[in-house]
């Protein structure tokens, strides 16, 4: 059997572990409450702008009757100039917490205000989780497409947390759904730089890899099916991660599913991680 051959058959496999967890997971779920449309930048008094203030809300799904539970803090995809936030049906009802965040978009917003939303929104998370009944040592970032980007991107360059006093090695464990690794097109393209050109410059996870950072499960879609080279991307800051040092770095590549789509068996891979960094975190 070829080696693409028993890759092919790994992905498979690891998805049907996965969904099979997924499935046990919903026994004995909690009571659960919704609060939506929370402005989570520090001083609302103090902002005037009223798209951000429009913009940059989140809500929160989060279990009853739990203590110390695990927090997925979620960004929408959308290419940066699209999307609205949200909480994943698959998220629910699993005994983690979910914050979905929204920010601001291209063209109305420029590099970098949307990365300073995401960074806000998580910094939101580390402050008020715990009068959830959250723990915020169990904190967890994702997303999906521009969403997996804005997760890395904070995580990667601790400058946007630290404004905050939180540092970017909190986060609990980082796993991008099929995130852009160079610079986000969207970026590249309020430089007047197009879709195929790859840059790689401070807006690139890529730029600032190191090997003190989260535990890291980068997820994307089959090469030949994906948006662009986004496994591509991901490959290299694979590799480039473990060049750097990071031992807790890994790709899983989800063969027969495509940019969108790769999604549905990537959300019980999510679970299923956040599961056992819990556990290694609290033990």
């Amino acid at each position: 059997m070829t080696p693409i051959a028993n890759a092919r058959i790994l992905n498979r496999s690891l998805i049907i572990i996965a969904l099979v967890f997924t499935t046990l997971a919903g026994f004995g779920q909690q009571a659960a409450t919704r609060i939506d449309n929370i402005f989570y930048y520090p001083d609302s008094n103090a902002i005037s702008d009223s798209y951000m203030k429009s913009q940059c809300r989140l809500d929160i799904y989060y279990p009853k009757n739990v203590k110390n539970f695990a927090t997925i803090v979620w960004f929408h995809g959308g290419g940066i100039t699209g999307g609205r936030r949200e909480i994943p049906a698959a998220l629910m009802d699993k005994g983690v917490a979910v914050i979905g965040v929204g920010y601001r978009l291209s063209p109305k917003a420029k590099a970098p205000a949307y990365i300073e939303d995401a960074a806000a929104a998580v910094a939101w998370a580390f402050k008020q989780i715990a009068q959830y009944g959250g723990s915020d040592k169990l904190i967890f970032v994702s997303g999906h497409s521009a969403g997996g980007y804005l997760g890395t991107m904070i995580t990667l360059d601790k400058q946007y947390l630290a404004k905050y006093k939180i540092d970017a090695n909190s986060i609990a464990g980082l796993i991008p759904f099929s995130g852009q690794a160079i610079t986000h097109f969207t970026v590249r393209q309020e430089m007047g730089i197009k879709d195929i050109q790859p840059t790689i410059d401070k807006y690139a996870p890529l730029f600032h890899v190191r090997a003190d950072a989260p535990p890291m499960l980068l997820i994307t879609g089959d090469r030949e099916l994906e948006l662009l080279g986004r496994y591509e991307e991901n490959a290299y800051l694979n590799r480039m991660m473990k060049l750097a040092g990071h031992k807790l770095t890994r790709l899983y590549e989800l063969q027969g599913f495509d940019h969108g789509g790769m999604a549905v068996p990537a959300f019980p891979l999510l679970l299923k991680e956040v599961e056992v960094l819990e556990k290694g975190i609290l033990k």
